[in-house]
């Protein structure tokens, strides 16, 4: 009996344990805030700025515009267990999902563009506003080396830009890109919209103004579509090349500094594929050149060989 009582008092005392263990383990999770973001560009600042102070949750994938984006079920209970919800504007299946979760958390919209160092800077600045007024969290410090940081990355952008020669290259642009695009000093002779909104008219005006004044690029959005970019390059002559608006479209694109330092890069790739179409054209060119002169030497080879036949027969034909 009494080895009995023993192991049931052992037993009480470890289910207490777990009991304990359990309940500090729920509220110390849940003493972390919880951010929600619609989108990987809120989420990667976000993260950026309280560090493990809060947990931070994204809903819309980084393939798509977070416009179209389409719900899921488990986004309802991401949002019921949200502390701050944050959004750019243009996400109207947010109204949805706040009904749906009954969430109570403030929803902050951060407006605006975040692909040039000048714009990200005023993004962070107003995420951490967002933060500091809705869950009293102390951002100040990490927000300074954020901005650091994007100085840092605005210096390598253009130092990026000049020694690719981007400075003035004549290119169409779709309109998600112009801030960068600008920033990186190319010369946008056209832009068009979102591909299911551009007219007929609006097209053939795209082609006139990329055809007047040598357009050599065109620059698309991914998460826009990338058909339409690449009638239009097919159309002048020109290479289309597709950036990105969202980080986390691959593992290595993990943050809106890489997203930006992986679009110089496909710019330069593209630029690097212009002038190998060119080198090649030249040696088309060329080689047309050749042919041509072959061709006319050939002829005249075959004309001198008749007169000297010729002129042959009429010696002999004297004689």
């Amino acid at each position: 009996m009494t080895s009995i009582r023993l192991h049931s008092r052992t037993l009480l005392i470890l289910l207490l344990v777990t009991i304990v263990l359990t309940s500090h383990s729920v509220v110390s999770a849940k003493e972390k805030p919880i951010i929600v973001c619609t989108t990987s560009v809120l989420a990667s600042i976000a993260k950026d700025l309280v560090g493990d102070k809060a947990i931070v949750e994204v809903i819309a994938s980084p393939a798509v515009c977070p416009a179209y984006y389409d719900i899921k079920p488990s986004d309802v209970e991401t949002f019921r267990e949200a502390d701050l919800i944050l959004m750019h504007g243009i996400e109207q299946w947010v109204k949805a999902l706040k009904e749906a979760s009954s969430s109570n958390a403030p929803i902050v919209e951060i407006p605006g563009t975040w692909n040039a160092p000048d714009t990200l800077k005023e993004r962070y600045e107003a995420v951490a506003k967002a933060i500091e007024d809705n869950l009293g969290i102390d951002v100040s410090d990490r927000l300074s080396k954020c901005v650091n940081r994007i100085d840092d990355l605005g210096k390598y952008l253009k130092e990026y830009s000049k020694g690719h020669d981007f400075e003035g290259v004549p290119v169409v642009c779709m309109a998600w890109q112009v801030a960068f695009i600008k920033y990186l000093g190319f010369k946008i002779v056209a832009t068009y919209g979102p591909p299911e909104k551009v007219t007929a008219k609006e097209y053939s005006e795209i082609i006139k103004n990329a055809t007047s004044a040598g357009a050599i690029l065109v620059i698309d959005n991914i998460q826009s579509g990338t058909e339409l970019g690449k009638k239009i390059a097919l159309e002048i002559g020109g290479v289309e090349v597709a950036l990105t608006n969202f980080p986390g479209i691959s593992p290595e694109i993990n943050n809106i500094t890489a997203m930006l330092k992986w679009n110089v890069e496909k710019l330069a790739d593209a630029l690097a594929k212009v002038n190998l179409q060119r080198e090649v054209n030249v040696l088309k060119e060329q080689l047309d050149t050749y042919r041509t002169a072959t061709i006319v030497l050939m002829a005249i080879t075959v004309v001198l060989v008749l007169l000297v036949i010729g002129l042959a027969i009429r010696l002999k034909t004297r004689k």
